[in-house]
């Protein structure tokens, strides 16, 4: 089977959809070359395949195939029969870029993506045969690829947290329960806007030393508790609930008793809030490449869902809240467009 394009008589559409079906392919090739620590090997220079094999434990003859193939996605440069060297875009894969690539190509995803067929015709997530676990609850369950996981998260909220705070108007509230609130990222830009807030982050004990040392780095710790756990019920005298980015990664059955719990310890007057991406109704081509692909993913992954403002409307209503307003996040090109979701209790 070839991995190049159609011989001269293959029509284009066909080479398309044989393009897209051997799509796999550089997705493997570029998670073993990051696994096996290969631009990190040719970060100081050109090196020879059979120097590179000592280093990184591997087949001389197969590594080079590997290196090759790796020229071919523009990674490396083959120099001369034996040596390589490292690209610009091959050396993102040995800096800033190298978690994120690991982490959408994990064998977790990996044997996920395998059950699709099934997930398709169940309406339900990836489980894992023996831990009977989601991809995503399987990664969170090793502390490395958690802490790969948070990191992601965390360097997706310092971009939009400005823009959250800029989008919403959190001066009525006296006191912000924010649940999953991770490292606090969002939470302190929302306590540095306010400086009359108050905060209580309610996290998973693991993550709460990353996050009581992001507040202490923006200033506001002294106005955020810290307290362990996950999900409800919120602390006494909230006027405000924030899920940030957590209900997508539920399915309508999770996300309907999180919501309800926070229902529970709402006031009348309060607000809940989440900062989700809103999924257009009707998707077109460009959309369906940004949401379409994202939707499916959150199903495999976790059982989770994008959700069209309506799809959240209805949610809500079954959770005893009415959506009241949609809020624009500003974000910077090529991020999701992300809005703060505002919800008020019915009676």
């Amino acid at each position: 089977m070839s991995v190049t394009e159609g011989s001269a008589g293959t029509a284009p559409a066909e080479q398309s959809l044989s393009h897209m079906a051997l799509g796999f392919v550089p997705a493997r090739i570029l998670y073993t070359a990051a696994e096996l620590g290969i631009p990190e090997a040719l970060g100081d220079g050109p090196r020879t395949h059979p120097d590179l094999a000592r280093q990184t434990g591997t087949d001389p003859a197969a590594l080079r195939r590997l290196l090759r193939a790796l020229a071919g996605l523009g990674l490396v440069t083959q120099l001369d029969e034996e040596r390589f060297s490292l690209t610009a875009l091959g050396r993102g894969l040995a800096g800033a870029e190298r978690d994120d690539v690991m982490l959408s190509t994990a064998p977790e995803l990996w044997r996920a993506w395998g059950e699709l067929t099934e997930v398709v015709r169940s309406g339900r997530p990836a489980l894992d045969p023996v831990s009977g676990l989601t991809a995503h609850e399987t990664m969170l369950a090793d502390p490395q690829t958690a802490a790969k996981l948070r990191t992601g998260m965390a360097q997706v909220g310092a971009v939009f947290a400005p823009g959250v705070v800029a989008a919403y108007d959190f001066s009525r509230f006296s006191l912000l329960a924010d649940l999953g609130g991770d490292d606090g990222t969002l939470t302190a830009a929302v306590l540095t806007a306010v400086p009359a807030l108050r905060a209580v982050i309610h996290e998973r004990e693991e993550n709460l030393e990353r996050t009581s040392a992001a507040l202490a780095a923006a200033g506001v710790a002294d106005r955020c508790e810290l307290t362990a756990g996950s999900g409800t019920p919120l602390p006494p005298g909230s006027d405000a609930c924030l899920l940030n980015n957590l209900v997508r990664d539920l399915g309508d059955e999770r996300a309907g008793e999180l919501l309800r719990g926070c229902r529970a310890g709402l006031p009348p007057t309060g607000r809940l809030l989440l900062v989700e991406t809103l999924m257009p109704p009707v998707l077109t081509p460009e959309a369906s490449a940004a949401y379409g692909l994202t939707d499916l993913n959150n199903l495999v992954f976790a059982g989770g869902r994008e959700r069209t403002e309506e799809e959240y409307a209805q949610l809500l209503a079954g959770a005893g809240f009415k959506l009241t307003g949609t809020f624009p996040v500003p974000v910077p090109d090529g991020m999701p467009d992300y809005h703060v979701i505002e919800a008020t209790p019915t009676t």
